[in-house]
């Protein structure tokens, strides 16, 4: 197990904001993990565990201990005649995981290639895009209690998914630390192509009929024209959930604002366009101080040299206020806000 004190977290998330902790820890190993149950006695209040940075905004310190888990590890057992189950611990980079497993022969999570983290983290908010969810494949859960030191594993049903959203990251937020996930993955590739602007795609790279490898390089390519790198301009990627709504709501809104998307939902529910309603209230492209709006995407905030959290929070509530006046809808911001 490494330890560092008084350690500098500029490194580790993608905003490339600089904040620091009292201690960060890194398990490395089984072994550690084991250790760390044993020797830590976790604090919510003032501990943080730490994925790949991908879906946090430090807007103040750490006052205590940064856990990173970087133990890794992948494995594949059969389930069934068509199916099999990828085991894989916590610090596997989730995009090498999915190519990985298409190297394997394997689907069921090509659309969410490129998407930045660790497999670890995955659940915690349940990662999606281009029609697909981390819920729609994912089998089972292990993870450590911090109040204890014990293992758990938690079933699909367990987990309680729903749009971007788990027990991991609301009623039990702090309490765990996930080890491992499981994944039901599929022998046999069945495209999922519902998603505007994946047939466009494809038709450009000339596919009629794409393989899993296909639909993957085609998600990549939207995915790098679309968003920001945050290896050359600091950012976490969508920054507002796409607000989901009441289909009278939704039919309402279309009338008064023409162009308004609407993706219809179960139980009469509606999901609409956070980067339209973002982008139609003037804020694609422009800056607030250091922090500003991605010209690529309007839902990207990104770091344009030295912004601070708090900078970057200043234009989030500005954004948000926007569309509450114009539209009536209140955005909820997606990644973890960390303040002193």
């Amino acid at each position: 197990m490494k330890r560092t004190r008084n350690a500098s977290l500029g490194s580790l998330n993608s905003f490339s904001i600089e904040a620091r902790a009292s201690q960060l820890l890194e398990l490395e190993s089984r072994d550690d993990l084991q250790s760390f149950a044993e020797e830590f006695q976790f604090d919510p209040g003032q501990d943080l565990i730490l994925g790949g940075g991908s879906n946090i905004l430090f807007a103040g310190d750490v006052k205590g201990t940064v856990v990173l888990n970087r133990v890794r590890g992948r494995t594949i057992t059969p389930d069934s005649k068509d199916t099999v189950l990828l085991e894989a611990c916590a610090g596997e980079n989730w995009h090498g995981l999915v190519m990985w497993s298409l190297e394997q022969g394997l689907s069921g999570i090509e659309n969410l290639s490129l998407i930045p983290g660790l497999a670890g983290a995955a659940p915690m908010q349940n990662i999606g895009a281009y029609g697909v969810e981390l819920a729609d494949v994912l089998d089972s859960v292990q993870a450590l209690d911090l109040a204890n030191g014990s293992l758990r594993e938690f079933s699909h049903d367990d987990c309680g998914f729903a749009y971007r959203h788990s027990r991991f990251k609301s009623e039990d937020a702090g309490r765990y630390l996930i080890t491992l996930i499981r994944l039901r993955l599929q022998r046999k590739f069945t495209a999922r192509l519902d998603y505007p602007g994946i047939n466009e795609e494809l038709q450009t790279m000339g596919v009629a009929n794409p393989s899993a490898k296909q639909l993957a390089e085609a998600v990549i390519r939207i995915r790098r024209r679309k968003l920001p790198d945050p290896a050359a301009i600091g950012n976490a990627g969508s920054f507002f959930k796409n607000p989901v709504v009441r289909q009278s709501e939704a039919d309402s809104l279309k009338t008064n604002f023409e162009g308004l998307p609407v993706y219809p939902q179960d139980g009469g529910k509606t999901k609409l366009s956070a980067a339209w309603l973002i982008e139609h209230c003037g804020w694609k492209g422009r800056c607030m101080g250091r922090a500003g709006v991605s010209d690529q995407h309007a839902l990207v905030l990104v770091n344009r040299g030295n912004a601070s959290g708090k900078d970057v929070l200043k234009l989030a509530y500005a954004i948000r206020e926007s569309v509450q006046n114009r539209f009536a809808i209140e955005l909820q911001i997606e990644p973890r806000i960390v303040e002193s």
